[in-house]
């Protein structure tokens, strides 16, 4: 991949109409399962609401969260072959000693942490919003695939290019591809999809259901029977939860 410049850095506001959900109404039921992920979690605090419907229907351009759920083609899980170290991640794109971790912790910061050499941070707080945590030190957050690699990998990424999945490893181009969570609700996830785990705060429910459905969309990839039920049943406990995505090339 040729370098190029951080959009979350530039545009922070079109990365939100990249990929975009609505909290308004969020309150589905919780889920009882839980998983776990490896260190490297990005996360967007609840509180950041993405754009969306207001009042009356679905903003231009974005989609119900049921009609965005529909759209995501079927398929079945394939794990075979699968190595997490097939998908590179955490590189430098655009050559400014920030690796992708860093970016990520960087633009999600509700306070900026001061950035010393070769990227180093110190100082800075986040918002988890998979559990409502204030985190003040960096090294206590994961950068968490919003759709984990394994997942990933099982809904059509093992039929990709190399390159392509480190693309998707260092998504940056939309701002819920990544998000900085703490390590404790990262590592619960791993590389469980919505049938088996959702966030342990309710009132994310909503969020990370369009979070994980526009993920899907934008790369393309494929739920199964299990993961689909999941999804339509947050559906309907969010129905003024939208989502928009623009297609990864």
């Amino acid at each position: 991949m040729e370098p190029s410049v951080n959009p979350r850095r530039i545009l922070p506001s079109v990365a939100a109409v990249l990929l975009a959900a609505s909290l308004a109404g969020c309150n589905p039921q919780a889920a009882d399962d839980t998983d776990s992920k490896p260190s490297g979690a990005a996360g967007s605090p609840s509180s950041a609401a993405p754009s969306g419907a207001a009042g009356g229907g679905p903003a231009e351009g974005a989609l119900t969260l049921a009609k965005a759920i529909a759209k995501i083609p079927d398929g079945v899980e394939k794990r075979d072959g699968y190595e997490r170290d097939s998908f590179r991640h955490w590189i430098d794109e655009d050559d400014d000693d920030c690796e992708t971790r860093a970016e990520v912790l960087i633009e999600e910061a509700t306070t900026k942490p001061e950035q010393g050499e070769r990227c180093a941070l110190t100082g800075g707080v986040w918002l988890s919003y998979y559990d409502e945590a204030e985190v003040t030190e960096a090294r206590k957050l994961d950068i968490d695939h919003m759709v984990p690699l394994a997942e990933a990998w099982d809904s059509g990424a093992y039929d990709w290019t190399a390159e392509r999945r480190q693309a998707y490893a260092n998504d940056l181009g939309a701002e819920r591809s990544l998000v900085a969570v703490t390590a404790k609700s990262n590592r619960s996830k791993s590389d469980k999809d919505p049938a088996t785990w959702l966030p342990p705060a309710d009132a994310a429910h909503c969020t990370y259901a369009a979070d994980w459905t526009g993920t899907k969309l934008r790369w393309s990839l494929t739920a199964d029977d299990k993961e689909r039920a999941a999804l339509l049943k947050l559906a309907e406990a969010c129905p003024d939860t939208t989502v928009q995505y623009e297609v990864a090339k």
